[in-house]
């Protein structure tokens, strides 16, 4: 992965615009905070290969980043995204790292399910 690049980022959101797609958004502190302090609360969300078509997607920040995606009745977004990398399966791959490089958040975006 590398660091986002807005415009760059931008260009590829745009390529999914009115298309079914499938996400993957992730979101976790885990066990990065439980086990140093178990007073932290572990905080989780997950949701894989969910069927949506989005008509608007947008780029927002300056580091940390924030994606939101316009749907019919909606929206979807995720915020504290770091690195991006489009891959060689045409899949969109977001992730938010914290300062000791742990995963935080995940946004997936492909035209065909996940299968990892």
């Amino acid at each position: 992965m590398k660091p986002i690049i807005k415009d760059d980022v931008q260009a590829y959101l745009d390529q999914f615009l009115q298309k079914d797609v499938y996400v993957h958004l992730e979101t976790t502190t885990g066990s990065y905070s439980a086990h140093k302090d178990e007073k932290n609360m572990t905080v989780v969300a997950f949701i894989r290969n969910t069927k949506l078509n989005y008509h608007q997607a947008k780029i927002t920040g300056f580091g940390p980043f924030r994606v939101g995606l316009k749907l019919e009745e909606g929206w979807l977004y995720a915020e504290g995204l770091t690195d991006w990398i489009f891959n060689s399966d045409g899949q969109l791959l977001m992730a938010g790292h914290n300062s000791e490089g742990q995963l935080a958040i995940a946004l997936q975006i492909s035209e065909k399910p996940f299968t990892n």
